[in-house]
């Protein structure tokens, strides 16, 4: 049962997403795009392999998965009864209360831009070596990466559909390419299937919550399924399959491919490789049976995952702020999208002007867009989100302690409880294991920077949701309401009756 209550208001075109838009195949590709697999596999597996010394990285990744699959029975059982792009910031505003949903909307804008911006600078550094290696041009980093971030501006004002394609096309060609390189590597000489990428010991040994923080950010995206509730063709469907299906394909293509590396590479040689070889690791070890043109290949879509990354995440920010903006909280220029299309453009181009300030200062100040941009940023951000995936599944078990209508005893009790501690658990390994996933010494700058930032965020959130309570109770009482805003649609007293906090 929905608690929808009276029913809405028309909506202006300008003030709503486009409806219908999205069936499950398309917002799978979002939501895996977002995780961005080869990057993943490229990319994280072999830093985690350097960093943590230890090889049990794929069955990390499956152990990540039956946590974000336990959490996701309440989470997408919420979706069923509210459906908002605002995603964190409308379940924990509707589940724990509307302060707290203020303070998760702004860690989930930083956490989510980190990413964003962070791709950029991967991005820019990767491809430098490389288009002067294929083309002959020696453009430093950062036009590259403004190449990049045009691209993704002008796809952000597009209609979503669009996007949608590109990103099925980009997502479907490096998801092939990261099977073929990986039974590649099955082929080479002197590989010996090992058991160490699957030892569950290395779970509980030292260093184990890094591996598990390192796994769970190869995840990210995954809960972004419900923003796009409002753009999908039978939202109540579509947002639970695509979840439950994204985080399958997830683990199995993650822990197949990096139990093929590090099978391929020996298990007792793979962490000095990894750390000697960085992403080139997996290439290389497959290069050897499918030759260097494939090497190329795989390069390549190695920038196409950034690519698509950028994409996905740029949707992802741009429906976190029209939000925001059509319920008040952010300014109200914010809540308007494009008639026709029903893209939010404003939130768009501020994510864009948000972009290209991170990588002037970078390209000005002259800072590594690798390990100071690329790295610290998708680190941070990952942390960011698994603090907000965390919050979110203690709103479920809030939510549904006042709305249990319509929900069985495990969609609204048992899976969200059991979640809700799981994850509990291994933020408390993340926070603990900071220094060691950002590469830098205990109690160092970044390592207090990035925690600290979360956490000031979130109280100035709460803040200034309490400050609309006392100055603004109109648009206090729509926070995390949706299209069914009160500030929207004028029923204030309604809301006022549906929400009690």
């Amino acid at each position: 049962m929905s608690i929808s209550g009276t029913k809405p208001a028309e909506s202006r075109v300008s003030d709503t997403l486009a409806r219908d838009r999205l069936g499950v195949a398309a917002v799978v590709f979002f939501v895996m795009s977002a995780a961005a697999p080869l990057t993943v596999v490229a990319g994280v597996v072999p830093t985690g392999l350097a960093v943590t010394g230890l090889t049990g990285i794929a069955v990390a990744f499956l152990a990540v998965a039956v946590v974000l699959a336990i959490f996701s029975v309440g989470y997408v059982a919420m979706a069923r009864h509210i459906s908002n792009a605002g995603a964190f910031y409308a379940y924990v505003s509707q589940g724990l209360g509307r302060p707290l949903g203020v303070g998760a909307s702004w860690v989930a804008l930083l956490a989510y831009n980190m990413f964003q911006v962070a791709s950029y600078g991967g991005f820019g550094a990767i491809a430098e070596p490389l288009f002067a290696d294929w083309f002959g041009v020696n453009a430093p980093w950062w036009v590259l990466g403004l190449a990049a971030w045009a691209l993704v501006a002008v796809l952000g004002v597009r209609d979503v559909a669009v996007n949608g394609r590109v990103l099925a096309t980009l997502l479907v060609a490096e998801i092939l390419l990261t099977v073929v390189f990986a039974v590649a590597e099955i082929t080479t000489d002197g590989f010996a299937a090992s058991s160490a990428p699957l030892d569950p010991s290395t779970l509980t040994g030292a260093g184990a919550g890094a591996l598990l923080v390192m796994a769970i950010t190869g995840f990210v995206g995954f809960e972004q399924s419900v923003v796009f509730s409002e753009e999908s063709r039978d939202p109540r469907r579509t947002v639970s399959r695509a979840t439950y299906i994204a985080i399958a394909l997830i683990a199995v293509l993650y822990a197949f491919a990096s139990w093929a590396m590090i099978s391929a590479a020996g298990a007792d040689k793979v962490v000095d490789r990894a750390t000697a070889e960085g992403p080139e690791l997996f290439f290389n070890l497959a290069a050897g049976p499918l030759g260097d043109t494939a090497l190329h290949l795989g390069h390549a879509l190695f920038l196409t995952s950034l690519i698509a990354a950028m994409i996905s995440f740029h949707n992802i920010i741009s429906r976190y702020m029209f939000s925001l903006g059509r319920e008040g909280v952010l300014p109200r220029v914010f809540g308007k999208t494009v008639p026709g299309t029903g893209a939010p453009k404003n939130g768009s181009l501020a994510q864009s002007a948000v972009g290209l300030a991170v990588i002037v200062v970078y390209a000005v100040m002259g800072w590594d867009p690798l390990v100071q941009l690329f790295f610290w940023g998708g680190t941070g951000g990952g942390l960011g989100v698994l603090l907000l995936v965390t919050l979110t599944a203690f709103a479920v078990i809030g939510f549904f302690a006042r709305h249990p209508e319509g929900e069985d005893l495990l969609h609204r009790v048992i899976a969200p409880v059991i979640g809700a501690v799981l994850l509990l658990v291994v933020s408390y390994l993340a926070i603990d294991n900071i220094a060691t996933l950002l590469g830098v010494e205990p109690g160092s700058t970044p390592a207090l920077v990035v925690p600290l930032s979360f956490a000031v965020l979130f109280v100035a959130g709460v803040l200034w949701a309490l400050y609309l309570r006392a100055a603004r109770p109109q648009i206090y009482a729509g926070i995390g309401l949706g299209a069914r805003s009160a500030a929207n649609s004028g029923g204030f007293a309604a809301a006022l009756n549906e929400e009690t906090r």
